[in-house]
């Protein structure tokens, strides 16, 4: 991810925590209402509660896309060092039986000899 990707990534979650910010002022705004001693004004609530819905869908959509980008991010996946270890531990193992298949080879020989 170069240093621009990760700006843009960090501006939209100083965006979500804005939202957040306006979704628990707008809870806020409704307890004080709902405590109210004249009694709740019901068109505030219901738009308080309408605009708090709509930023909670907001905050999960922007959360959801920005998880998805960062498990896209793979910053190894070109990487060849597992499969290049892997075949190098398979060449030595290859190595040690040829070495022990020779000498399984000589020891019949040297008794083949003998005879």
């Amino acid at each position: 991810m170069d240093s621009q990707g990760q700006t843009t990534s960090l501006q939209r979650l100083q965006n979500v925590e804005k939202r957040i910010v306006k979704v628990l002022e707008l809870a806020g705004g409704v307890m004080d209402e709902l405590a109210s001693p004249v009694g709740p004004r019901k068109d505030l609530v219901q738009n308080h509660c309408l605009e708090f819905m709509q930023l909670i869908k907001d905050i999960q959509v922007a959360l959801r896309d920005e998880i998805k980008s960062a498990c896209e991010y793979r910053p190894f996946e070109k990487c060849d060092y597992g499969p290049r270890i892997a075949n190098e531990i398979c060449y030595k193992k290859v190595e040690f039986v040829m070495s022990q298949l020779d000498a399984m080879k000589q020891t019949i020989d040297e008794y083949n000899a003998t005879d």
